[in-house]
């Protein structure tokens, strides 16, 4: 019998066999987020050892324009980019779930932009919208005469990498399609006995079923948007046209590796998570009442 406070050869198996993960989480996830947070009370640079300055850093971020700027920024990219590449998403699995003749081509096609990696995806996605040699600008010009310049236009730049993000959804849509094949037969031929028209089992057969899917998709994409990244730093230096495409993990960046404000970025990296945090959990929150489990 093990007295009290001594481990059992299964626990320290276990242990054991989880110490790579455990310990690979620690160095790579844990201290650096425990350091960030130490960070962000200091005045630091990495040339120089970290100074204590308290909340300065944060009283700093909450007076900088450029913050609210970029968090604005961010915001209207997650509020839009976010649904309509749900919408899209949940659309092509649904299309490519039907039985068609070259169902694994279609499939292949749609899915292939998520695989370009992102800086080529960037370069191609500038060539496409140039305002003077882009492809999209010669088939738009005979048509209706007018020459966008897609890429200087505040009204316009935000919105190219919200037509990218929706491009991109092959990944939600393989997730999509995984989550149809296991919607049973059985409702879709009750419905049909019913004389259901394809409208009404969409909605009260396909989104009910699918919604834990959804779910899961939903808040893994506002995680998601709130991290872009690479697209408006490489089509938008400096977020042209009038700091309308700079956003929040770009400022992060610039302040830490340009400013080398590492202190005031590590401020800002906090805020972001606490920004991501609520929103999370207020979708789960939202969602959890629409969320049809088939064990309920």
């Amino acid at each position: 019998m093990n007295k009290p406070g001594h481990l059992t050869n299964q626990t320290r198996a276990g242990l054991l066999f989880a110490a790579p993960w455990l310990i690979g989480f620690s160095v790579f996830l844990l201290f650096p987020l425990l350091k960030a947070f130490y960070n962000s009370f200091t005045e630091y640079t990495i040339l120089t050892p970290p100074v204590w300055i308290g909340f300065e850093n944060y009283a700093d971020i909450i007076r900088d324009e450029l913050f609210w700027k970029s968090l604005g920024n961010t915001f209207y990219y997650a509020f839009i980019a976010v649904p309509v590449s749900t919408v899209i998403a949940i659309s092509l699995a649904m299309l490519l779930n039907t039985k068609v003749k070259g169902q694994a081509f279609y499939r292949t096609f749609f899915f292939l932009p998520a695989l370009v990696p992102a800086v080529p995806l960037a370069i191609l996605w500038l060539w496409l919208f140039n305002g003077e040699a882009g492809i999209i600008n010669a088939i738009i010009e005979p048509i209706f005469g007018v020459r966008p310049n897609w890429l200087g236009d505040v009204n316009l730049a935000k919105n190219i990498l919200i037509v990218m993000s929706a491009w991109g959804v092959g990944h939600a849509m393989v997730i999509y399609l995984a989550g149809l094949q296991q919607v049973p037969i059985a409702l879709y031929e009750a419905a049909d006995l019913d004389g259901a028209s394809p409208l009404r089992k969409t909605f009260q057969i396909t989104i009910p079923m699918l919604s834990p899917v959804i779910m899961f998709n939903v808040v893994m994409a506002i995680i998601g948007s709130f991290q872009v990244f690479t697209q408006p730093y490489i089509m938008f230096p400096g977020g042209a046209p009038e700091r309308s495409t700079y956003f929040y993990s770009v400022y992060i960046y610039d302040a830490a590796f340009r400013d080398n404000r590492m202190g005031y970025a590590s401020a800002m990296g906090w805020i972001m998570f606490l920004i991501i945090l609520v929103l999370t959990l207020t979708a789960i929150k939202f969602m959890d009442k629409k969320v049809h489990y088939e064990s309920n």
